[in-house]
């Protein structure tokens, strides 16, 4: 059975443990622009052992971020500063990931520590977009319905910034379709109340899930891999459940897609989620049985708990985030809870020896 810190090889593309950094937004950009705390914070993780570290949600356009200082990849100018973070991650023995992202009617509100509420215009704020003209709760901004040419003109955009990504040197690219966010917003019956093409039935929720995909392993590398994040059950009577994750993985993979990062909830408000650790666990774990490589992700904290995780067969990658925002090392300490060879870095040696020794390539 393969084990936690097993490599996993996807397409052309081989991480060298199967611990990976959960994209995390840091709301530090400024007009979407990577900086030196998007470095240090990806970089340490790099150094810290991971094997995959994924950038956080990248608009793919102005208004598609959730805020005026999300990242983004809208602009060929917004790519050579990501293009030094994976530099930097590559060297460093991982692999440089990106998740490319759309907030939706999620869009136009304050960092998370500023109040996290809708920023009007004279505030900086925008209006946001969305399948239907319906907000995300009382108070919220009411989003724009977007027309048929407007969604073909956002599935170019998530084209566009996959080049943009291509040519800054990422090798791993994950679409962000779930919490709520406007790939999410199409396919969840709760927020998809159109009457045409684009809402409906199943299969015309998908829809635009569907043409992204697609319009992005058009000029994504053969070679390397595509992940798509779904939020695996609305938890609530109505909406987006995990038989429709299996049935939706199960087309995304015809279509190109390689992993399914297993999430959940988010498309709507007052909904009790049972939290708990490895909630999440077992969405992984279904879609897994279906046939295509999974990511676990939610709660995961401890290193016996993530091997397990791997060694049951329920997940192929365990993204981990708020854990590694406490301990950018846990991949290190994790290794020698488990008694494998760690991948330390030449320059910490020192503090290491006497223990299994990895390597960083």
């Amino acid at each position: 059975m393969a084990h936690l810190f097993e490599p996993l090889s996807v397409r052309g593309v081989t991480v060298r443990n199967r611990v990976a950094v959960s994209p995390m937004c840091q709301y530090s950009s400024i007009e979407g622009m990577a900086g030196e705390w998007h470095l240090i914070h990806l970089g340490s993780r790099a150094v810290g052992g991971a094997g995959l570290v994924c950038v956080e949600a990248t608009a793919v356009e102005a208004r598609g971020r959730i805020s005026p200082e999300d990242m983004g990849l809208w602009t060929d100018a917004h790519a050579e500063p990501l293009a030094r973070i994976a530099r930097f991650v590559a060297s460093e023995g991982a692999v440089p990931a990106i998740q490319l992202a759309h907030a939706g009617r999620k869009a136009s509100v304050t960092r998370p520590w500023d109040g996290d509420r809708p920023l009007a215009d004279a505030e900086g704020g925008w209006e946001p977009v969305a399948p239907s003209a319906r907000p995300f709760t009382e108070g919220w901004r009411l989003p724009h319905a977007l027309t048929v040419a407007e969604i073909g003109d956002v599935v170019g955009r998530f084209r566009d910034a996959a080049v943009r990504a291509r040519e800054a040197g990422f090798q791993w690219l994950e679409l962000h379709a779930a919490h709520g966010y406007l790939m999410h917003s199409f396919l969840s019956p709760l927020t998809n109340h159109r009457a045409d093409d684009w809402g409906g039935s199943f299969a015309d929720r998908c829809r635009f899930v569907v043409e992204v995909v697609r319009a992005v392993r058009r000029v994504w590398p053969d070679r390397l891999p595509l992940a798509v994040r779904l939020s695996c059950s609305d938890w609530t009577d109505g909406g987006w459940t995990i038989e429709d994750s299996v049935a939706l993985a199960q087309r995304l993979k015809g279509e190109g897609v390689d992993l399914i990062d297993c999430s959940s909830g988010g498309a709507v408000p007052g909904v009790k989620i049972p939290v708990a650790p490895g909630y999440q666990v077992p969405f992984a774990a279904a879609i897994r049985k279906s046939g295509i490589v999974t990511a676990a992700v939610g709660m995961i904290t401890e290193a016996k708990q993530a091997d397990s995780i791997i060694r049951e067969g329920q997940a192929d990658l365990v993204m981990l985030a708020r854990e590694l925002l406490r301990d950018p090392y846990w991949p290190l300490h994790a290794a020698r809870t488990l008694g494998h060879a760690a991948p330390v870095p030449s320059q910490y040696l020192r503090a290491y020896s006497g223990l299994p020794q990895g390597t960083r390539s």
